[in-house]
C-alpha cells in the first residue's frame, strides 16, 4: 500500500524485480509497463495507489481510495494475501495541517485499516512510520539521539497521526514490524515529492529551492529500507517499532547541496535558511537524530549504509556545492542527473 509516494514505489520496484509481476522503470516518471508474470511467483504481488494518482499503473496496480475500506477488503478476499507492507501515507507538511479530518484519513485510519484486515487475514504486517513522531524541539536535546522508546512529541498532523497509526496497529496487530524511516533516499512517481525529486524538480528549469539549515535527519537509501523490509520477511524477526535511519546525520540544506553539486545545476538556485524564517505554517521538526542501533543489532553489520555512502561527497561547509565537482569533465561521474541516480540513489563510489 502506498505506491504514489517514495517508500511505496521503492518497495513495488524491489519486490516486483524479485518475483516479477510487472517490469517498473526506475526513472522519474513512474510509468510501469505491463509484463508477463514470473513463473516462479507463488502469489500476485499487488501494489495499491489513489484513483486520482494515475502515472502509476499495470497488471499489478489496484486503484482503490483510503476511505474505500470495503473495496480493500474485497482485494483481500480475492488474493488471500500472506503479507501486507503498509507505506500508505501524505508527508505534504502544509496540506495535512490544512485539512486535519484528511491527514487523518491518509496517515492512520488507512493504514488501521489494513492492519485490521492483516490480522483478520492472519497476513504478516510491516509499516512504514515516520521520524516525525518526534519535534526535534531545543527543548528535547536531552532526550537526543532519539531511541525507540523515546517519549513522542510531534508538532503536527503528519507527526500525530503517523504515531496514533503506531499506537492502533501495535494494538490490533501486535506481531507487526513497524519501521520509523526518515527521509528515504529514492524516486517518487511523477518525479516531484521525494527529496531528491522535489529539489530536482526545482532545479531543473532554474526555479531556486530554499532548504533549512538546522532541519537534521538520518537518510537511509530506499534500496537500503528495502532491503531491511525484505530481511524482515525471510528471518524470525522480532515485533515491535524500530527507527530505521541511516549512520550519518544531515541537514536538508546538505542534502541540497548535494542535489545541486552532483546534478550540475547552478549553485546560486539553491538557498539555506534557519526553519523560523520559513514561518510558522507547517511546523517544522528541528534535529531529529535518531539512534537506530536496536535495528542495527537485528541485521547482518554494514545493512543500512550512511547517506551518502562516500566521503568524498559529504558536503564539509556551506559554499561546498559552489565548487565540488564543477571541472569535472565526465557528466556521468558528476554534473548530471545520470549522475545523483548513480551516487545519491544507488549508493555507487564517487
Amino acid at each position: 500500500m502506498g505506491l504514489n509516494g517514495v517508500p511505496g514505489y521503492a518497495l513495488f520496484r524491489h519486490f516486483n524485480r524479485l518475483f516479477g509481476g510487472t517490469d517498473v522503470s526506475d526513472g522519474t516518471s513512474g510509468t510501469i509497463h505491463p509484463a508477463k508474470r514470473h513463473p516462479d511467483a507463488a502469489a500476485p504481488l499487488i501494489g495499491i495507489r489513489p484513483i486520482k494518482h494515475p502515472c502509476v499503473y499495470g497488471q499489478d496496480v489496484v486503484a482503490i481510495d483510503a476511505e474505500d475500506t470495503a473495496g480493500l477488503t474485497r482485494l483481500f478476499e480475492k488474493h488471500k494475501f500472506k503479507t501486507v507492507i503498509d507505506a500508505s501515507g501524505n508527508c505534504a507538511l502544509k496540506a495535512c495541517e490544512c485539512d486535519t479530518p484528511r491527514s487523518y484519513l491518509l496517515n492512520c485510519s488507512q493504514g488501521v485499516d489494513a492492519a485490521q484486515l492483516a490480522a483478520d487475514f492472519n497476513c504478516t504486517f510491516v509499516r512504514i512510520s515516520t521520524d516525525m513522531v518526534w519535534s526535534g524541539s531545543e527543548e528535547t536535546a536531552h532526550l537526543r539521539p532519539y531511541k525507540d522508546d523515546t517519549p513522542k512529541d510531534p508538532i503536527h498532523n503528519y507527526g500525530k497521526h503517523q504515531l496514533e497509526a503506531e499506537i492502533e496497529i501495535q494494538r490490533i496487530k501486535p506481531d507487526a514490524v513497524m519501521l520509523r524511516v526518515p527521509l528515504p533516499m529514492d524516486y517518487a512517481p511523477g518525479g516531484c515529492a521525494g527529496a531528491i525529486d522535489w529539489i530536482s524538480y526545482r532545479f531543473r528549469p532554474g526555479r531556486p529551492a530554499t532548504l533549512y539549515t538546522d532541519e537534521y535527519r538520518r537518510p537511509i537509501y530506499g534500496g537500503d529500507m528495502c532491503r531491511v523490509v525484505q530481511y524482515i520477511l525471510e528471518h524470525e524477526f522480532p515485533a515491535g517499532i524500530y527507527n530505521c535511519g541511516g549512520p550519518r546525520r544531515v541537514t536538508l540544506y546538505n542534502a541540497g547541496q548535494l542535489v545541486n553539486a552532483i546534478g550540475g545545476y547552478p549553485p546560486e538556485l539553491l538557498h539555506g535558511c534557519p526553519r523560523i524564517e520559513a514561518g510558522p505554517l507547517p511546523p517544522r521538526v528541528g534535529d531529529l537524530d535518531i539512534d537506530s542501533s536496536k535495528l542495527y543489532s537485528l541485521l547482518p553489520p554494514g545493512f543500512i549504509r550512511p547517506w551518502p555512502a562516500d566521503e568524498k561527497i559529504v558536503p564539509t561547509d556551506c559554499d561546498w556545492h559552489k565548487t565540488f565537482g564543477r571541472d569535472c569533465p565526465d557528466k556521468h561521474k558528476v554534473g548530471s542527473e545520470e549522475a545523483i541516480y548513480r551516487l545519491l540513489v544507488l549508493g555507487e563510489r564517487y
